[in-house]
């Protein structure tokens, strides 16, 4: 089949780089003059080794576990697979070089302003304010705000630490030559809650950068044009607004369902939708409890970053 995928980020280079190993003719379009994602913290868990070949030059750092930090209360949760930190924008090169590699033709500042229609099959992976589903005219997800900067404090330490805010968190994040802080939370009030939380850790604020997190499952109903990607499906964790893996897993949904776009669109609601439910209930539990009763929580805890339970 003439596959057209829009957006060449991670999600949209591995299915076009899967699709051509599987026979079809993919092209890829991308609206901006060069690849890789720019803003973005880039903490993956090692769980991205069983999607693409494993890259060790990507990985600047690794993290054990996150201390969690309530008012009368910190917490430690242990991760079950590592947390690798890496540049996103670097790891889009990697994955567009396997799909280019592999025969898929990306043509770069190229943007879609109407659905391709010399293809069979149309994939949107084309990130938080996706042209792809404006042009089905599906709903918009639920938007927060993400904010970062960088200190140039060296710290090489093996742990996040973290501060639960009502709607999100702040983060600080070491990254061996440089410390990344930052805040995810609804947009009219996450920069007035970052400059409080800077204030009380002492950190000046230098060259932030802001970018949108979608949250809330986005999905089509055409059986020609469909979404795919973490940010183009508003599909991210609810407790840290990251959305690599959960892309990647809902890519292979549809790998597994290709050209059957009515079936990945079952199959992604029944496995996403069951996520989703447990990891906000989970998430909101948490929050209530660390607030109020903390005495209830464990001191220590081992997770899956990806996949709650």
């Amino acid at each position: 089949m003439k596959v057209a995928i829009i957006g060449c980020g991670i999600t949209g280079s591995y299915l076009g780089w899967r699709l051509r190993g599987l026979g079809h003719e993919v092209t890829i379009f991308e609206k901006r003059a060069e690849i890789g994602k720019a803003v973005c913290s880039g903490l993956i868990s090692e769980r991205l080794w069983n999607f693409i070949p494993e890259n060790k030059n990507l990985v600047e750092h690794s993290i054990e576990y996150a201390n969690v930090h309530f008012p009368k209360w910190t917490g430690r949760l242990k991760f079950k697979q590592r947390m690798l930190l890496m540049s996103h924008a670097e790891l889009d090169r990697y994955v567009a070089l396997l799909a280019e590699n592999a025969g898929v033709k990306i043509i770069l500042n190229h943007k879609v302003d109407e659905l391709p229609t010399a293809f069979d099959r149309v994939i949107g992976t084309d990130g938080a304010l996706s042209a792809t589903r404006k042009l089905l005219g599906l709903k918009e997800p639920h938007f927060k705000m993400g904010l970062q900067f960088f200190t140039s404090e060296k710290n090489s330490d093996n742990f996040v630490d973290t501060w639960p805010t009502a709607n999100g968190f702040f983060w600080k994040i070491p990254r061996g030559l440089r410390v990344e802080y930052g805040i995810m939370e609804e947009q009219k009030v996450a920069r007035g809650m970052l400059d409080e939380y800077c204030s009380q850790l002492k950190v000046k604020i230098a060259d932030l950068q802001a970018w949108p997190i979608p949250g809330g499952m986005i999905v089509s109903n055409n059986p020609t044009v469909t979404l795919c990607g973490g940010d183009a499906c508003g599909l991210t964790k609810p407790w840290s607004g990251g959305g690599v893996i959960w892309s990647l897993t809902a890519a292979n949904i549809l790998l597994r369902n290709f050209p059957d776009f009515e079936e990945y669109h079952k199959e992604l609601k029944r496995f996403f939708g069951w996520q989703l439910f447990k990891t906000r209930a989970i998430t909101k539990l948490g929050y209530i409890l660390g607030n109020y009763v903390p005495w209830l929580l464990p001191k220590e805890r081992e997770i899956d970053s990806d996949f709650i339970l």
